[in-house]
This record gives structure tokens, C-alpha cells and sequence, in this order.
């Protein structure tokens, strides 16, 4: 039964939930939780599967374009679906505190979670490398801020040790329950469009994501409720692009930072979901990120930070190879005002400053 039906179904009882009750009810039966698991939810799951018809006229040939906008999280990005899980099993397990390595969205996660969870949130980040969207939301959320000299790999490392010799949870995605709720946007997006796509066009930086669709289109045509299964075609920023060059890459640079990752931790499952999809991985430029940034926004009303551009800059490089009549998904991980410098760096709007406050300067410069 897809969601909207049980939708349906639970809001005619009056017992029921009449709204989306996150995504750990949503899918309760999918998901590794028991009467023992205490919820801790910020109604996050049920984004958004936007057509978006500029795009799909680029591409032509009857093909549908989708964006899954997961920027529309609670706080702002599709790490919110990973750490409903994580936070959840780690309070189940008597967790107090909780630690992450971040370019940004997972700290912001982390932090809005694990205080809505009662435990304390420790977060590194490399120093000066994190869009102020994202620091502001891991300081006003209450996490414990530490800020290293050195890059994202070099905070996942210390982490890892950390979580090892001390009492705290680690929430970064090797975390499996990370990846447990991550796969629940496949699920919404068959149950929207009553089967998978053709293509699913996704960022990767440390790899979790496209883990975790693969792993949510793989369970859902388990269980009879999609006939197919989509090629998962990754897109990394040319200059951290570790899974296309098959090398660490010891500092990434791009304007993308939430995929700013030289060495991603799920390597071998991304790989594994690449060639068993007979999907592809490549590389864009950062101009091509923010072309498809900028479009995003001009023609379709859609604010995304850069990162989630690279799906649909993949997509537009790989336009020739594209079925015909193909449904097509690009994943947007994370909302735009995580980024307002990379915005008003990066558009091409009429911006008129100092301006006499009347109503014939302002009427001219509208052009009337």
C-alpha cells in the first residue's frame, strides 16, 4: 500500500494521525525500531517531489524530471531523515552524548536532534570551512563547537577515535542507523511515482546517501512494491572527487562544502550500488555546479545549496545518454539559505542600492 493510501486510511480514524508523523512512524514496519525505541522526531521525511519542467525541456525526448527536496527537512537538509534513527537508538541504548565530524549539515542535525533527545552534542568541523548557515545552526541548536585546523577526513578520524575511548554515541554515517533512515526517501519517491525511476541523480561526498537510497529501492522491490529498480548515477565536485578518481584526495577543494570529502567512509557500498545498478559516478566543475544552482532558482523557484546542484549539473552533462520517456530524480540534499554567501555571490538578479525614496526614482527604475 503506498504511503498516501495509508495516509488515507489513518486519517479516516479518528485515532489516527491526520499529518505526517515523521518518517520513523511512517515506516515503522521497515525500519529496526521496537515498543522499546523511545522516537525522537522533528516530524522530518515527507519532502516534496517537484517537477521541474525547465529541466526536463533541456533534456527533451519525453523525459520527466523530478527533484526530491530534502532541503525541506526540519533542519534544512536530508541528514535530519540518518539522525531521527541514530539519536533514537542512542537514547535507547542510554546514550548522554553524542559526537560527529561535519562539513555543516551534520552538525546542524546532530545538535537540533540531540537536544530534542535530552544529550549533548559535541561536533568538529574544519576551521573556516563550514558556510555560516550551518555553524549558526549547530551554535543556536547548543552543541559544543570544536573547530580543528585541518580538513573534514582529518575530523572524521579524531571522531571515530573518540567514540572508541569514550562514552559518546558516534552519529556520522557509519553509524548504520544513519543509513537505516536515509533509505526511506526511496520509498517516498516510488510510493509518489508507483515505481522507481529510471535514473536517480544524486551528490555524494562521504557516500551515505547514495548507501542508503540504494539500500530503500533495493528493500521496497523486495517487497513487490516496485517492479524496477534506477541506475544511481553520482555526481562529485571535480576538485574532491575521490570516487571518479579512484585516489584520496588529501584537500578537496569546491564551492560545494557539503561535499568537500577526499576520502568517503562508504566507499565500497557506493561502488557496490554503482555496479549493481549499472549506474555511473563523474565529475563537475564547480561552474557547472553553480550554473545549475542559478537555474534552479531563476526558472523553477527552487533555492538549494551548491552541493545539491551537482545532481541536476550531472544530469545536464550526461543528457545525451538519458532513455527516452525516462522519469529522472536528482536529489537535493539541503535547503539554500545554508549558503546565503554562495546566493548573493552567485546570481544574476538587479540588485539597486541608495536609491532616492520616491515614488518617480522608483517608478523609473522599475522601467515605467
Amino acid at each position: 500500500m503506498s504511503f498516501i493510501k495509508r495516509l488515507n486510511q489513518k486519517a479516516s480514524k479518528s485515532s489516527g494521525w491526520k499529518h505526517w508523523p515523521g518518517l520513523i512512524e511512517a515506516y515503522r514496519e521497515l525500519l529496526p525500531v521496537s515498543t522499546n525505541t523511545p522516537i525522537i522526531t522533528l516530524q522530518e521525511g515527507g519532502t516534496p517531489l517537484i517537477p521541474v519542467k525547465t529541466i526536463s525541456n533541456l533534456i527533451g525526448k519525453g523525459v520527466s524530471v523530478y527533484v526530491k527536496y530534502d532541503g525541506l527537512n526540519p533542519t534544512g537538509s536530508f541528514k535530519d531523515r540518518g539522525m531521527t534513527m541514530a539519536i533514537s537508538k542512542a537514547k535507547e541504548e542510554g546514550c548522554e552524548a553524542v559526537i560527529c565530524a561535519s562539513t555543516g549539515n551534520t552538525s546542524a542535525s546532530a545538535a537540533a536532534y540531540a537536544r530534542r533527545g535530552g544529550m549533548r552534542a559535541y561536533v568538529l568541523i574544519p576551521d573556516g570551512y563550514v558556510a555560516q548557515g550551518k555553524l549558526a545552526q549547530a551554535l543556536v541548536y547548543g552543541a559544543e563547537v570544536l573547530a580543528i585546523k585541518g580538513n573534514f577526513d582529518k575530523a572524521l578520524d579524531i571522531v571515530q577515535e573518540i567514540s572508541k575511548n569514550y562514552p559518546v554515541t558516534l552519529v556520522n554515517s557509519v553509524n548504520p542507523y544513519r543509513i537505516e533512515g536515509q533509505k526511506t526517501a526511496a520509498f517516498e519517491i516510488i510510493d509518489a511515482l508507483g515505481d522507481a525511476p529510471e535514473w536517480l541523480c544524486i551528490p555524494m561526498g562521504n557516500a551515505g546517501n547514495i548507501t542508503a537510497y540504494w539500500k530503500g529501492f533495493e528493500e521496497y522491490k523486495n517487497l513487490g512494491k516496485s517492479q524496477t529498480l534506477p541506475r544511481m548515477m553520482g555526481f562529485q565536485a571535480e576538485g574532491s572527487a575521490p570516487l571518479i578518481y579512484n585516489k584520496i584526495i588529501e584537500n578537496p577543494e569546491t564551492i560545494a562544502t557539503a561535499i568537500r570529502i577526499g576520502n568517503p567512509v562508504n566507499k565500497i557500498n557506493a561502488l557496490n550500488a554503482k555496479t549493481k545498478s549499472k549506474g555511473s559516478f563523474l565529475a563537475v566543475t564547480d561552474e557547472e555546479i553553480i550554473k545549475a544552482y542559478k537555474l534552479l532558482g531563476d526558472q523553477e523557484g527552487i533555492f538549494c545549496e551548491p552541493a545539491s546542484a551537482a545532481s541536476i549539473a550531472g544530469l545536464l552533462k550526461r543528457k545525451e545518454e538519458v532513455p527516452k520517456n525516462a522519469n529522472i530524480v536528482c536529489v537535493l540534499t539541503g535547503n539554500g539559505l545554508k549558503d546565503p554567501d554562495c546566493a548573493i555571490n552567485n546570481n544574476d538578479a538587479s540588485f539597486h542600492s541608495n536609491l532616492d525614496p520616491s515614488l518617480k526614482t522608483v517608478a523609473k527604475k522599475m522601467g515605467f
